[in-house]
């Protein structure tokens, strides 16, 4: 009977540790669930803060290009507006003008005698 006693007191004790260890799995498997959770919350923030700091740079460059574009358009509607006024004419220029006016004068007065 003691050997039996004894084979019963092992199965015990074997049955124990089976049970000992498989309550540590459990615990080390909700310990890792929660930093498993944790990892996944960190990584969710620093997603979010990586999207915003990317929000605001893609809003600066466009901020940017805008007023690069604003400017470009302001300098051409300056230069459209410079050649739509109207532009004085230098003496020699007017001496030839009045040159040939004078000349196409006298071509259409000999012409109409």
């Amino acid at each position: 009977m003691a050997r039996a006693s004894e084979h019963n007191d092992a199965a015990e004790a074997a049955m124990a540790r089976v049970l000992s260890v498989e309550r540590e799995a459990r615990d080390a498997i909700a310990r890792v669930q929660v930093d498993a959770q944790h990892i996944a919350e960190e990584a969710r923030g620093a997603v979010r803060r990586l999207n915003e700091r990317t929000e605001r740079r893609v809003r600066s460059i466009v901020a940017a290009f805008e007023r690069d574009c604003a400017e470009r358009i302001a300098a051409i509607d300056a230069e459209i507006a410079a050649l739509a006024a109207p532009q004085p004419i230098a003496n020699d220029d007017r001496a030839r003008l009045e040159h040939a006016v004078a000349a196409l004068a006298r071509q259409l007065a000999g012409a109409a005698s």
